[in-house]
């Protein structure tokens, strides 16, 4: 089976690593971003006119630190940082992740070889999961969370320099005819680009005309085509070998009626990425298992 004959599609898949960063983490699409972060935002920050995209890959302190590499990483014009994450599927430890990755935005902000007074600009995370959040952490009717630090017996926010924001996609089940105002334009077009066979009538506004622009596969040249397909392929070998490695182990440790089952399916998840090439650092994100543990696979 040839590449184009596994995949047909008119639009790209934005939960592709090729996709989203097409759409969102090039230059000349940067209008894209700095929309849908506005409709992210609407209400609660002061509008976005324009931002510098960032180095996305950061390495720790000091020799031996993990690294972090970022989907999309960009600076606004009065400094505050944005990293947007596409996440694909559940991961052990997942918010641990998140906040881990929002201090290289902070820490970076630190001024070397001079006084410096400590004052930060704001961080943002956002998180668009191709997942819920397990145990009905939130309403089934809920699917955008905005989070800051706060005051646990007031509730008052204690900073707001540092937000997270995450998206449940599969929890936004709008039609076309529910749409409401351009979040709900945005959340419709990132959960069904990949299906959808010409753009609807809910989404002429000027930013999403240029969107299924950039996002139409057959404009694209060879080799934006096979990166495309190649990045699709690896987005259901994952999905899949996610999902049915876990589920087997859970299955397995329900039935036993002891941790171990889910520990094995954690291992058959980490010997299936190791065989995909994942590397070690990134399959112990995915897993829980420490580095140690999945070199001794």
């Amino acid at each position: 089976m040839s590449m184009p004959d596994l995949i047909r599609e008119r639009y790209i898949n934005p939960y592709t690593d090729f996709g989203f960063k097409k759409l969102f983490g090039t230059e000349m699409n940067k209008d894209l971003l700095i929309s849908f972060l506005n409709a992210l935002f609407h209400g609660t920050k002061k509008e976005i006119t324009d931002i510098q995209y960032l180095n996305g890959e950061h390495l720790g302190d000091g020799y031996g630190d993990r690294r972090a590499v970022f989907d999309v990483y960009c600076m606004t014009a009065d400094g505050g940082r944005f990293i947007v994450e596409m996440q694909k599927a559940e991961q052990s430890y997942f918010k641990d992740r998140s906040v881990y990755y929002s201090t290289f935005a902070i820490r970076e902000q630190g001024v070397k070889g001079k006084e410096w007074d400590y004052h930060l600009e704001d961080v943002y995370t956002v998180g668009i999961l191709n997942f819920e959040f397990p145990n009905n952490e939130y309403p089934s009717d809920s699917y955008r969370h905005e989070i800051k630090l706060k005051d646990t017996e007031d509730n008052h926010v204690f900073y707001d320099k540092l937000t997270f924001v995450y998206l449940e996609m599969p929890k936004f089940t709008k039609t076309e005819d529910e749409l409401d105002g351009m979040f709900d334009k945005w959340m419709f077009v990132l959960r069904n680009l990949g299906r959808l066979m010409e753009r609807p009538k809910a989404l002429q506004d000027r930013v999403f005309k240029k969107l299924f622009e950039q996002a139409e596969i057959a404009k694209y040249d060879e080799t934006e085509r096979r990166r495309y397909y190649e990045s699709q392929k690896e987005y259901w070998d994952y999905y899949s070998t996610m999902t049915t490695a876990m589920n087997k182990g859970i299955a397995k440790g329900r039935a036993e009626g002891r941790a171990e089952g889910i520990a094995e399916g954690r291992a058959d998840v980490a010997r299936n990425l190791k065989k995909k090439g994942m590397s070690v650092s990134d399959i112990a994100d995915v897993t829980g298992l420490t580095e140690e543990e999945i070199r001794t696979l």
